[in-house]
């Protein structure tokens, strides 16, 4: 469904930085950097302040369970990939965007954003998601090889059937959507979207039903923050999940960046919007592999490379 081809000259070939979002965490994440740089090891210090803990020697040396925890993962990530962005790669994207978390890791990427003002946000936004998921308990599950169409006619029969809530929350590539909602919602889901010829539908191991209306007071203490917050207009386009396409302006950029936490995390369809406009070449910037993998199911004309 998503597979496009298209020719394009190379005046129009385009370079584009994406970043990745909660689950491409790891023990050790970032060490090199940390030991090979004295300017990592800066902002790494910067980070560990700003997060008001010292969040290096978790990503460093915790285990599984502590780097999984929301408020820790999420600052955890952003850090890596803002660094491996700032000391690692020379050149400058052209158009950038961010899986869930990663597009804040993206707005600093773009110049939207200051690094310290993102990092303030994240440990804000991961705080406010922890939260939620204590206060609203739900989970996520992953369906593979079923039709967006279908998945997303199944949670509305569902949701108007029983009351439970249930939602698509991550488009990833052709044939794997996560969704998102109630634990009553997510096992309701399982079972009818197996029914319905689903390869696999899984329960994730997350905390809480990221991008659902269940983080709701996540997303009001969110927005307040944002709100208060110095933003720019970019230096290049970002992608971002909430509409899939370009934006270039700092105000439409921070309603987009509110709404995501209730809203779906469209992947697929920004990494084709973003193929349409020329995007030849796509960067991961970060910890793990995980966008590149998607890539590669999304449209298998471009490259995707990573830095760690």
């Amino acid at each position: 469904m998503w597979q496009i081809c298209f020719l394009t000259s190379k005046s129009n070939m385009k370079h584009a930085y994406v970043f990745p979002g909660q689950g491409s965490q790891y023990t050790g994440m970032g060490k090199n950097h940390y030991d090979q740089s004295a300017f990592a090891k800066k902002l790494f210090e910067q980070g560990n302040e700003i997060a008001g803990f010292r969040l290096s020697d978790i990503m460093f040396n915790g285990s599984e369970a502590d780097l999984r925890k929301t408020n820790v993962t999420q600052p955890a990530i952003f850090l890596h990939s803002v660094i491996a962005y700032k000391t690692v790669d020379n050149s400058r994207p052209e158009m950038v965007a961010g899986h869930s978390l990663g597009e804040l890791s993206a707005l600093v990427a773009n110049s939207a954003l200051s690094f310290e003002d993102g990092m303030r946000l994240v440990i804000i936004r991961s705080s406010a998601m922890q939260k939620a998921c204590t206060s609203n308990p739900g989970t996520m599950a992953a369906v593979l090889a079923l039709d967006d169409e279908k998945v997303e006619a199944i949670c509305r029969e569902i949701v108007t059937e029983t009351g439970e809530i249930l939602v698509p929350a991550n488009y990833n590539c052709p044939g794997q959507i996560v969704i998102s909602g109630s634990l009553k919602g997510i096992e309701l889901g399982c079972e009818r979207m197996k029914a319905a010829g689903a390869r696999r539908a899984v329960i994730l191991p997350v905390g809480g039903a990221f991008h659902s209306p269940l983080m709701e007071p996540a997303r009001e203490e969110l927005k307040s923050a944002i709100e208060k917050t110095t933003f720019y207009n970019p230096a290049c386009p970002v992608y971002q999940n909430i509409v899939a396409k370009s934006v270039m302006d700092k105000e439409e950029i921070k309603k987009n960046l509110i709404d995501q936490l209730t809203g779906p995390v469209r992947w697929a369809q920004s990494i084709v919007a973003m193929i349409a406009d020329g995007a030849t070449h796509f960067n991961e910037i970060g910890p793990g592999k995980v966008l590149q993998g998607l890539i590669g199911k999304i449209d298998k004309s471009v490259t995707a490379t990573g830095v760690d």
